[in-house]
Formats: structure tokens, sequence, C-alpha cells
């Protein structure tokens, strides 16, 4: 009889974990290393997350020397990951971009990230962090409260579509809705640019079927695992078991994310809450490495 392969049961037992399912190690789709001020900013808003979210928010790994967390991302055995940086107003994304360029030349593992915002320069700084050699993007709608349709950002959306470039986007509505998230404003610029490499972050919650829909309809758009399953995300926004089946068939769609270090439990409760969903070991092989692996062109 085949041995039962054990969730991880802490950090240092991942590597465990991810070895047992055959894997070379993961890739982490949700990442986050932003400049320094700016990620002291994030944890700040974050040490008030009862007035921002209705509960306490604890970040399991604010550490400020980015090699410390760069270390723990290696003892993991996160193979791959990106750093996502995102504006919460004009202004911010070309230097965002040119400090995530800068900071990818320090780790092969870093996915080189850029974003952008709705304003006149978008399209320029886009097609030169392209140029540099961007792999992905990410855009936070809630953070940086603007429409996803703006017109100003309709060049951009053709680029990128073009390009195939993922596009991480944070368009739910949880854990904190905003103005223009939900499937609504996305699904409209899905339509309009129906091959877009889009990435829904943290599965869309917590509209996930709606969604699940979107990642149905359209051949490039994936969803990203960030939070989803975990006990602190059940308590305020829980999944519907009766759509465990719809989410086994979009094995090949979907991403692992953590939003690691901006995380309130530890990196390991990430992949337990996966395991648990008990979608199988070919599911986990896909959504741990395989479909990551795939996305972002990496040797396996």
């Amino acid at each position: 009889m085949d041995a039962v392969i054990r969730p991880p049961e802490d950090d240092a037992d991942v590597p465990r974990y991810w070895r047992e399912l055959g894997l070379p190690g993961l890739v982490d789709t949700h990442v986050h290393f932003l400049p320094p001020r700016v990620q002291a900013k994030v944890w700040k808003f974050f040490e008030d997350g009862a007035a921002h979210y209705g509960t306490d928010w604890p970040i399991a790994y604010a550490m400020p020397d980015e090699d410390e967390r760069l270390a723990v991302l290696e003892r993991l055995g996160v193979r791959a990951f990106p750093t996502l940086p995102y504006p919460h107003k004009a202004g911010m994304a070309a230097w965002l971009n040119d400090w995530s360029a800068e900071f990818a030349g320090r780790d092969p593992r870093i996915l080189q990230s850029a974003t952008f915002y709705p304003e006149p320069e978008a399209p320029f700084y886009v097609a030169e962090a392209l140029d540099r050699g961007a792999r992905v993007f990410k855009v936070h709608v809630q953070v940086g409260e603007f429409d996803p349709r703006s017109p100003v950002l309709d060049a951009v959306w053709g680029r990128l579509e073009a390009e195939g470039t993922p596009v991480v986007i944070h368009c739910g509505s949880g854990p904190r809705a905003g103005t223009h998230t939900g499937p609504g404003p996305v699904s409209e610029v899905l339509a309009r640019h129906p091959r877009l490499q889009l990435v829904i972050a943290h599965m869309g919650m917590p509209e996930y079927a709606a969604f699940f829909d979107l990642a149905e309809r359209y051949e490039r758009v994936h969803l990203d695992t960030t939070m989803f399953g975990t006990d602190f995300t059940e308590q305020l926004m829980p999944f519907d078991p009766a759509d465990r089946s719809r989410l086994s068939a979009l094995r090949e769609k979907v991403l692992l994310g953590s939003d690691f270090p901006s995380i309130p439990y530890p990196y390991a409760h990430q992949l337990a809450a996966l395991h648990r969903l008990d979608l199988g070991e070919e599911w986990l092989r896909a959504v741990l490495w395989e479909n990551g692996a795939r996305l972002f062109g990496l040797e396996t």
C-alpha cells in the first residue's frame, strides 16, 4: 500500500512535503518585496488590521532585512517567485519598476516584476519594463482605487495581451472591498482583451464562483491560491464546498500564491490548507510547481 503523504506540520517540514510529492520545489506566484519605506508603510497598515479588516492581522515574517526574507524562501524551497510592486497613486509605478528591476538582480529565483497605474505615462514605462526583462506585472485595484476599464489603460492591456505577459491582479472584493473591485470591471477588460494572461489573486475572494467562471471562459485566465482555504480566510470569507469539483477541474489554471511575507500565519499553513481540500496529489503537483513552471517558462 502506498504511503500517505502528510501535510507539512511547520515551515521546517515544507521541504519534506514537496519532496514526497516528487517536486523539485515550489513556484510561488504571489510574493512581495517592496522598497523598504513602502514595505514599512504596508506593515504599519496591517498593524491596525482590526480597523481595516475587522480582525487582527499579525505579520508572520515582518523581517526588515531583505536577505533574511530571501533566506526564509530558500529554506522553504521556493525556487521561483515575483516581487509584485503596486502603486497607490499616480507617479509611483515607474520608480517601483526601476527598484524591482534592480532587486531582481540579487537572486536568480526572482521573476522580475513591474506594475502600472492609469496615467498617461503608463504605456511608455510598461514598454520600458518589458524591454528590461519584466516577466510579470501586478495590479491592485482596491489599493490603487482605480477602474481597470479606464481608457488610459487600453494600450497597456493591449500590449500585455500581445506579449502574453502574466498580470497578477487583485480585483476581488476581499479582504477589503473597493469601488472597482468584484468580477464586473475585470470581466469587461477581458471582453475587450480576451487573450490577456491574467492571474486572479486570492482566487477572487470572496466572489470565488464568479471568478471561476472567468477562468473557465478564458483560456489564459488563471487563479492564485493566496490565503485561500486558510483558517484565517475561512473565518472571514468561507469557500462553498459545492464548488470543489470546479476547482478540481481547473487544475491546470491554479497557481500557488502565498502573500509572503505579510501573512498572519506560517507559510506551511497555506500548503496544509490546500492539502486538506483533498483534491489529490496530481492537483497539488500541478498547483505547487507544474503550472507556475509552465507559465514562467522555468526549466523542470
